[in-house]
């Protein structure tokens, strides 16, 4: 087993064997792509010296030049990046991108963006990874696979938000866009006045409502797509989806416990999607 692939069925075991009926070549592709960007967030969280993570940051971006100008990259994921993603085109800027989302948010929080940062943090966030998941599947033409990347990763993105706003705000995050907060009557950028606001639920609710449209958006475009090669997709699809619906049947005044998904529910959501009953 390949060290990027321990990563994956360490940190997601359902989404690993999701991924087992996928070519050899693809899947080392993916666990390659998941490593990455599990790497930046582990590093980020790490207890090493803010200097220090700024440091291994610019290292990544002179390794991002070195595996594209075809030098032998030092670390053990730029040389998987090199081995499995590039032959499936993969350009330099969507990696970068991918970087400069850690860059958005490190090392001062976001609090509060306005709406276009808050649009550009999703997309290089969320949708180029899921657009870089598309391209290695290779099975949908440019334009649905930009609209499918577009609409599914924003959903994920709004609901990462509305499930950890109470530790996010802890760490001093607080992701929900200045104009919503507006909207609901709240004029405070603290992370910790914000989540003890009693209109909080509004903003909550009209992010909400922007993840719901996105969700039916892509659920349309992966319904019409070929099940058996998109099967991590619309494992991690229906993953995501059933957060938002549980938070959505309990009510976003609700912040805490943040909902879960039972061990068994993942496995059966993971079977379904394997049988292509998802």
């Amino acid at each position: 087993m390949s060290a990027v692939s321990r990563i994956v069925r360490k940190s997601q075991a359902t989404l690993f064997w999701c991924m087992r009926g996928l070519p050899k070549v693809k899947r080392e592709a993916i666990y390659t792509l998941y490593a990455f960007i599990n790497h930046l967030d582990s590093l980020v969280e790490s207890p090493l010296p803010l200097e220090a993570k700024e440091d291994l940051i610019k290292a990544w971006q002179i390794e991002l030049d070195n595996i594209y100008d075809k030098k032998v990259p030092v670390t053990v994921i730029g040389r998987k990046i090199y081995k499995n993603c590039m032959r499936f085109k993969i350009k330099k800027e969507d990696f970068k991108h991918i970087l400069e989302s850690v860059l958005m948010d490190f090392p001062q929080p976001l609090q509060a963006p306005s709406k276009k940062v808050f649009e550009t943090y999703c997309y290089k966030t969320a949708v180029i990874p899921v657009y870089i998941m598309l391209l290695i599947m290779g099975e949908m033409k440019e334009a649905p696979m930009r609209t499918l990347a577009l609409n599914f990763g924003k959903a994920m993105e709004i609901t990462n938000i509305l499930r950890n706003i109470k530790d996010d705000a802890l760490k001093g995050h607080l992701y929900i866009p200045k104009e919503l907060l507006e909207n609901a009557g709240i004029f405070s950028s603290n992370p910790m006045s914000v989540i003890t606001d009693k209109n909080l639920t509004i903003a909550r609710e009209m992010l909400a409502k922007e993840a719901d449209i996105c969700f039916a958006k892509a659920h349309k475009i992966i319904s019409a797509s070929n099940k058996k090669t998109t099967r991590p997709l619309r494992f991690i699809f229906h993953i995501y989806k059933r957060y938002f619906d549980i938070m959505m049947t309990r009510g976003l005044e609700v912040m805490s416990p943040k909902p879960q998904i039972k061990q068994m529910d993942k496995i059966v959501i993971a079977i379904n999607t394997l049988f292509d009953k998802a």
